[in-house]
């Protein structure tokens, strides 16, 4: 998804935040079509969900904390959208079959 460079411009960081948010959304009625459906696989599901949220949110804070990310704005912007992209590319994956 994300095809941002090394040295990345925020007109690249712009794209890979539309495509995110676009790939964001399509994973989201992926999960709103199985959730409607009830059942064991739907709470599953929201578990799931909750603890990838969790689990996301506190890698992406470590990485910041530690300089992983980079320090000037476009390296933390386009590495924090690199890292929720893996995410959601393996949610719409594993969805979509």
């Amino acid at each position: 998804m994300t095809t941002t460079p090394k040295n990345p411009n925020w007109f690249d960081i712009g794209m890979d935040a539309w495509a995110l948010a676009a790939e964001s959304n399509m994973v989201i009625a992926m999960r709103i079509g199985s959730l409607v459906q009830g059942g064991p696989a739907a709470v599953q599901e929201v578990e799931r969900m909750v603890t990838e949220k969790v689990a996301a949110n506190i890698a992406l804070g470590c990485d910041l904390m530690t300089g992983k990310l980079g320090s000037s704005p476009e390296a933390i912007i386009s590495g924090s959208i690199a890292h929720y992209a893996k995410s959601v590319v393996a949610n719409r994956k594993r969805l979509g079959s």
